[in-house]
């Protein structure tokens, strides 16, 4: 669904011209299904991109003041223009950082990541679409280490990553103390052997696990389940 140089959500509308890394489903499936029981208060985006996931858990939680850090220069400008011109300009703050570099006095009652994932495969000349794309400025072991410095001690940490990787992902928090709560299992279709990608929310305690599965489509193409409809409704102009 998502795609071209700029794209329009119920509420706010995302230019995207300057980003190597364009809104995509990943994206839009996280920051609808990133929830939080608590009304939070103080929200971190890492890797904002174009400011898409952080812009839609403003619109979820009004009253949180959310920062969004990204350590590309044009995805920084990029996200600071979608921002500006969003009704959330004054509760979201744009950085441009680096996880490891930005500020880690804060705790944050939400993280959120949908981050780069390749691993050792074949790269893009292109500089920012690599960075993007790749895991080699922010390793596994790097982004559970920032987020166990800034997440609340009652916080939730969620992220997007393909099945393989985010399998790998889990094995590495759970050895740090950082326990897997919640897992949906994303398939883009209904007859699809294996799952296309995993959502996963983390935190500090053991809570009661929750697994469940995600279908994006039915047999025919943009025919798209209720499940998917009900998650992204309050965002997807077509629901």
């Amino acid at each position: 669904m998502p795609g071209g140089n700029t794209f329009a959500f119920k509420h706010f509308k995302i230019v995207q011209d300057k980003c190597a890394m364009k809104v995509g489903t990943d994206a839009v499936l996280l920051g609808a299904w990133a929830n939080c029981t608590d009304n939070p208060t103080k929200i971190l985006d890492i890797g904002t991109g174009t400011g898409v996931i952080a812009l839609m858990m403003a619109q979820k939680y009004p009253e949180a003041s959310v920062d969004a850090i990204d350590i590309d220069n044009n995805a920084f400008i990029q996200a600071c223009e979608n921002v500006n011109c969003s009704p959330w300009k004054d509760n979201i703050t744009i950085f441009e950082s680096s996880l490891q570099e930005f500020n880690d006095q804060k705790k944050y009652n939400i993280i959120v990541s949908n981050p780069p994932y390749f691993i050792n495969s074949s790269k893009t000349p292109h500089e920012s679409r690599t960075t993007a794309r790749h895991n080699d400025l922010l390793p596994y072991e790097e982004l559970i280490n920032g987020v166990i410095k800034r997440l609340d001690e009652k916080g939730s940490f969620f992220l997007i990553l393909p099945q393989k990787e985010g399998e790998f992902f889990i094995s590495i928090a759970e050895s740090q103390q950082l326990f897997l709560n919640k897992l949906t299992r994303v398939k883009t279709k209904l007859n699809m052997p294996n799952s296309k990608r995993l959502l996963m929310q983390f935190g500090f305690d053991r809570a009661n696990f929750i697994e469940d599965e995600l279908v994006i489509e039915s047999e025919d193409r943009h025919q798209y389940s209720a499940e998917y409809k009900n998650l992204t409704k309050d965002f997807y102009l077509n629901f």
